[in-house]
């Protein structure tokens, strides 16, 4: 008895709780997106063309919610991906974790906040520009993740440097769009599609592409 409670409250729990609790987090998050589009409210009676015409109307909140839906994912699989190259549980990893669910938190906000004024300066560079702190703080979170002693002595530095650099593409993609948006700001979001490219960029600084993600060595059995 005494041994399966050191388990239960041991390291390993600790990493199992902060991963549930992030999971938990970004599935609130993504299903608030939702909740700032608001149903288009007609008089009784109204023709038929009037409610094609208000949902027409809806379509840059749409477009908005399906846009951050998949950032939001994409961070999510990202801190999956991040969160499975670790092993061992460290303190540090708290707060990091929950900088970047903060982060997340307030996606929905500026996703209403683009979506509402659509092609605007301000909007657009606020949503971008905060796109790239949750990036920083994802890249924070990487850091520890995919060093000693919280990352699995299995995983090579190929994949430790590629899950980094895929959250260093992610910061330069933001602030791509952060600076498009400051001079053509209808161009601002569609940066966020150069996150791939700075991907490549990386890889090819650092001499070539990295292993994939697949190439983390077995495990040894003992």
């Amino acid at each position: 008895m005494a041994r399966e409670s050191t388990v239960a409250h041991g390291p390993e729990h600790g990493l199992e709780r902060l991963i549930f609790f992030s999971d938990a987090v970004f599935a609130i998050v993504i299903t608030l997106l939702v909740i700032e589009i608001r149903a288009p409210h007609l008089p009784f009676g109204s023709p038929d063309r009037d409610y094609w015409v208000a949902l027409i109307n809806l379509t840059p909140e749409f477009l908005g919610f399906f846009v951050s839906f998949f950032v939001i994912g994409f961070f999510w699989a990202g801190h999956h991906r991040t969160l499975s190259l670790a092993s061992h549980y460290s303190p540090r990893l708290m707060f990091p974790n929950l900088i970047l669910l903060v982060t997340m938190a307030a996606m929905p906000f500026f996703t209403a906040f683009a979506s509402a004024n659509p092609g605007m300066r301000v909007p657009v560079f606020c949503y971008c520009t905060w796109l790239a702190i949750a990036g920083i703080a994802n890249r924070r979170l990487q850091s520890i993740v995919t060093a000693p002693p919280v990352v699995d002595e299995h995983v090579s530095a190929d994949v430790a440097a590629t899950t980094r650099d895929r959250g260093t593409a992610v910061i330069l993609g933001a602030l791509t769009g952060a600076a498009m948006s400051l001079f053509v700001p209808v161009l601002g979001q569609v940066m966020l599609c150069t996150i791939p490219l700075w991907r490549w960029v990386l890889q090819r600084r650092a001499g070539g592409a990295l292993k994939p993600r697949g190439d983390i060595p077995a495990r040894k059995e003992y």
